[in-house]
């Protein structure tokens, strides 16, 4: 059996090598595009986070000093 593959084999050795790199790099270049769609997911949930956490900060420096503080800006509407 061996020694019907062996001549065929040697003939096409380079294009089944040839064919085999081209399929690890589609393959590659596929992981690569995953890889950085879940890499752009995964920034983009960052910067919401940190708009988040930004605005809380914010929001705590305008906090009301005391419960005085908080009626009149809840009189006013600026609460």
């Amino acid at each position: 059996m061996w020694a019907l593959l062996q001549p065929f084999l040697l003939r096409h050795a380079l294009t089944l090598l040839g064919w085999l790199a081209a399929a690890g790099a589609v393959a590659a270049l596929l992981f690569g595009a995953r890889q950085a769609g879940r890499n752009a997911e995964r920034v983009e949930r960052m910067k919401t986070t940190i708009e988040v956490q930004h605005a809380q900060l914010e929001a705590a420096t305008r906090r009301p000093r005391d419960r005085d503080d908080l009626a009149r800006r809840l009189r006013d509407g600026s609460f």
